[in-house]
């Protein structure tokens, strides 16, 4: 599985705000389904990134949407329970699922291109308890002999800690729910459709913010 969905605005408008937000890192959001718990040990099956885009008003949106299925790494733990919670047949040939290094390429190489246009110094990934998201990515690069991994190494935004700040819930249906949109209970578990919902909150709760500051700042 490949799937780009682009919603680019000018390169410049880019430059211009999202490379200043967040002190020079380009926020990504990246979900992962796995076949276990142990980055080391256990299967990456699934990665969806989500690139982001800020206009000269400073509202945060959905950019791009890069996704692919992954083959298994050799000797890699499939615990049987994961797989009957995401639903992931590994070997099943419809997933087209590419090598870890094809994989992490396809998803890097937009990623890279996007840091250098907005003049950031890295990525930084969003997501939901982003530490697991980051743990299975770290391990996937290193066993593929990528040398440098295009995001920070252990900082992250956590939109579970955000939603709970912003609307008082941490779990992801919940929040996304609470900042008003809807979920498909149906479509979760699949890499592409919780990347895109966590995206919709980190979004919701970035755009929240930057309405409150310009309300405290309007003149009375």
């Amino acid at each position: 599985m490949a799937l780009l969905y682009p919603r680019r605005m000018s390169s410049n408008q880019q430059s211009a705000r999202i490379g200043e937000r967040f002190r020079g890192f380009l926020p990504v959001v990246i979900d992962v389904e796995t076949a276990g718990f142990n980055s080391k040990t256990d299967a990456l099956l699934e990665i969806a990134a989500v690139t982001l885009q800020m206009d000269d008003e400073g509202v945060l949106s959905r950019l791009e949407t890069i996704a692919c299925h992954v083959e298994p790494f050799p000797g890699a733990n499939l615990d049987p329970k994961a797989l009957e919670f995401t639903g992931i047949d590994p070997y099943h040939p419809f997933r087209f699922a590419k090598p870890e290094r094809a994989a992490l390429d396809m998803i890097y190489t937009p990623i890279r291109k996007l840091v250098k246009e907005c003049q950031c110094t890295r990525a930084i990934l969003v997501g939901h308890n982003p530490a697991f998201d980051l743990a299975f990515m770290k391990a996937a690069t290193n066993r593929a002999g990528i040398k440098r991994n295009p995001f920070h190494l252990f900082s992250t935004f956590d939109t579970a800690t955000l939603g709970g700040l912003a609307y008082g819930q941490t779990v992801l249906a919940r929040a996304v729910q609470a900042a008003g949109f809807q979920w498909d209970e149906k479509s979760a578990h699949s890499a592409v459709y919780d990347a895109e919902r966590t995206a919709d909150l980190f979004c919701a709760i970035v755009n929240r913010w930057q309405t409150l500051q310009a309300l405290e700042a309007a003149p009375v």
